[in-house]
């Protein structure tokens, strides 16, 4: 099985210096699609819908509970990234030597883009190749194996699911909603009135 591990980051890690094009995108793709992630989860919330506000927060929930997940996972096995374990690795990033199992980055991005999925279907499945490339990149920039990507892609589509069933249903969820909005339309009516 380790083998196979790094037979599978062998093949996508040496994309890099097969083809240098590869590198630009391996490391954009892993350490600042993030931001992308952040800003559409802003942009959802301040839309206004509470279908989408609720989306976010589900997400919210879904990365939490997907923490945990992994948190628990990397007390039962635990891994050092290939560029501290293998020779010639084609490292694009800096980062502290740890444990990489499994991948914190994929958890994030699983658990939230499928937890957009669930509830938007077509915009979710553009989120999904997202994390789908950044798992991918992860490998590319030398920081993870397919383990520690495919363990953290699957932690964060469970949660992301268990969140998508549990989150809208819970009370506490709906109350925080319709306070957070009660709150804001007093603001806004408070401002109209300033203005007038």
């Amino acid at each position: 099985m380790e083998e196979i591990n790094i037979q599978y980051f062998r093949a996508i890690n040496d994309l890099g210096k097969e083809f240098d094009i590869f590198n630009p995108l391996f490391l954009v793709t892993a350490e600042y699609t993030v931001y992308l992630l952040a800003l559409a989860l802003l942009v959802f919330w301040i839309s206004g819908q509470q279908h989408n506000r609720m989306m976010v927060m589900s997400a919210g929930a879904s990365f939490i509970v997907a923490e945990i997940f992994g948190k628990i996972a990397g007390l039962f096995h635990s891994n050092f990234q290939p560029f501290a374990e293998l020779a010639d690795v084609n490292q694009l990033v800096e980062k502290g030597v740890n444990n990489s199992f499994p991948s914190d980055h994929t958890i994030l991005f699983f658990s939230i883009c499928f937890s957009i999925l669930f509830f938007r279907k077509k915009l979710g499945s553009l989120f999904v190749m997202l994390a789908l490339c950044v798992g991918l990149s992860r490998i590319g920039v030398g920081v993870h194996y397919p383990a520690d990507v495919f363990v953290g892609a699957v932690i964060g589509i469970i949660s992301a699911y268990i969140a998508f069933r549990v989150v809208p249903q819970l009370g506490i969820f709906k109350w925080l909603l319709n306070t957070y909005e009660k709150g804001e339309r007093f603001l806004v009516s408070g401002k109209s009135k300033d203005i007038s």
